[in-house]
């Protein structure tokens, strides 16, 4: 298989005060080629700071990361070194927010065109065709000329996915992308989610949706309190754990 994305070791700590906090300590995780992986764990656990490492957002302290065999991070003497060229990394991945995180001034077609065609320099009228049928695709027909505040929670999630598809990633990362949707809402977006699965689309997926990550999931892993506490395939994590901290959160989670 394919690697395509991989963490070794990841630590990260953020300073509150005079404090501190260890958010991470010593995160592993690899990712093959048409792979599923979904990240679950309770608040507080260091979930969508992995994502954001992984993503550039936030600044790793030691560790190593690459995508597609090339290194983006280094670690040198516990320390991490970014690659000058961080620009060639960004093209591998799409990243999709739990709030969306649309253009508010752009229609649903400039939302999804303006990076292919101002910054990657694709041909504009070949990105507005791959945009429709994006669009199309995503049950959004119709929507090219709406603005954000126009559409639902849903339909607004759906042209964010269709915005890092656009950009041809080999991996697209999704935090919590259905958080901030009501239950009817949220099943448009798995529906959404489950059908790149089927397209064999690489994702890693932070959710609090237990069946969605068990149905959808080739891998699951758990984390809490900074570190992955068990990780496996999702009828083993989600249905018979080993460790007593997986069988715990699953217990208060289904309560």
């Amino acid at each position: 298989m394919e690697n395509i994305f991989r963490v070794s070791d990841l630590r990260k700590s953020f300073q509150n005060g005079a404090e501190t906090i260890e958010v991470l300590k010593g995160i592993s995780v690899s990712v093959d080629r048409g792979e599923v992986v979904s990240v679950i764990g309770p608040s507080g656990s260091g979930k969508s700071t992995l994502l954001r490492c992984s993503t550039f957002l936030e600044t790793m302290d030691g560790g190593e990361l690459s995508y597609m065999g090339e290194k983006a991070v280094t670690d040198v003497d516990g320390k991490a070194v970014y690659n000058k060229n961080l620009k060639q990394f960004r093209k591998y991945f799409g990243l999709v927010f739990q709030n969306f995180n649309l253009f508010p001034h752009y229609s649903v077609m400039q939302n999804l065109t303006d990076a292919p065609i101002n910054v990657v320099k694709r041909d504009a009228d070949e990105v507005k065709t791959e945009a429709v049928a994006l669009l199309k695709k995503m049950g959004l027909e119709g929507k090219e000329s709406a603005y954000p505040c126009q559409l639902s929670g849903g339909q607004q999630q759906r042209v964010a996915i269709a915005r890092a598809l656009i950009m041809n990633p080999e991996i697209i990362f999704f935090d919590e992308p259905t958080s901030a949707l009501d239950p009817e809402l949220t099943g448009e977006v798995l529906k959404v989610i489950r059908q790149l699965a089927d397209e064999k689309m690489t994702m890693v997926i932070v959710t609090h949706e237990m069946s969605f990550a068990g149905a959808v999931s080739d891998r699951v892993v758990f984390m809490d309190g900074g570190v992955i506490v068990e990780q496996g395939a999702p009828e083993k994590v989600l249905g018979d754990p080993e460790m007593e901290r997986t069988k715990q959160f699953l217990k208060n989670y289904s309560t």
